[in-house]
């Protein structure tokens, strides 16, 4: 069984792995450059019930990342509630020998019981205690019926848009392209993904 790195913190561990803190730190500085002055700062939903949250949702749509060119069909992300409160991520998908990849990796909310904005790791949990194994995941547009959800990170670098069901009807995602738009993303980056 082959894994994926993490979706928004996998740079991050890259760079560990190589310490390159040094480029970390220069891509940082040029991502903060090369923002447009005029993009308003990314807004989150108001709240998120994390139970009703819980569950498969499918990859729909994404900006392409280096991390997932393995996956070439079925991605989804399941997540677990678990006693101690925290959340289980599973992310899989399958690859072009249609075997399936997985990695699993831990949640946390970032404020409090109803926040949207999440951390997320797929780094070993000895490396948990390092901030920068932890990467954002911001929930910024979620249907009132938890049927599909949007999230992304303040520099808008990632993207995902997913749904409970593989497939996302028409005229939803055209909706959904319509407000990243307006929120400033970059539709010509957005791949939609296989089921």
């Amino acid at each position: 069984m082959h894994t994926f790195l993490s979706p928004i913190n996998s740079k991050r561990l890259f760079c560990i792995a190589r310490q390159c803190a040094s480029v970390g730190l220069l891509s940082w500085t040029l991502s903060a450059v090369a923002t447009p002055a005029q993009v308003p700062a990314l807004q989150t939903v108001p709240s998120v019930d994390v139970p009703r949250y819980m569950g498969t949702w499918h990859e729909i749509a994404k900006y392409p990342n280096w991390f997932q060119n393995k996956c070439v069909s079925s991605t989804q992300a399941t997540y677990s509630l678990q006693a101690d409160g925290r959340v289980q991520v599973l992310n899989r998908c399958k690859t072009d020998k249609g075997e399936w990849s997985e990695a699993l990796g831990a949640a946390r909310q970032m404020g409090g019981p109803t926040s949207p904005r999440l951390k997320v790791r797929f780094a070993p949990e000895w490396l948990s205690f390092l901030p920068m194994v932890w990467g954002d995941y911001w929930i910024i547009e979620l249907d009132p019926d938890y049927q599909w959800v949007v999230v992304s990170e303040p520099q808008r670098e990632y993207l995902w848009i997913l749904s409970r069901t593989p497939q996302m009807p028409a005229a939803t995602y055209q909706a959904l392209l319509a407000k990243l738009q307006d929120r400033g993303f970059d539709l010509k980056r957005i791949a939609p993904s296989l089921p």
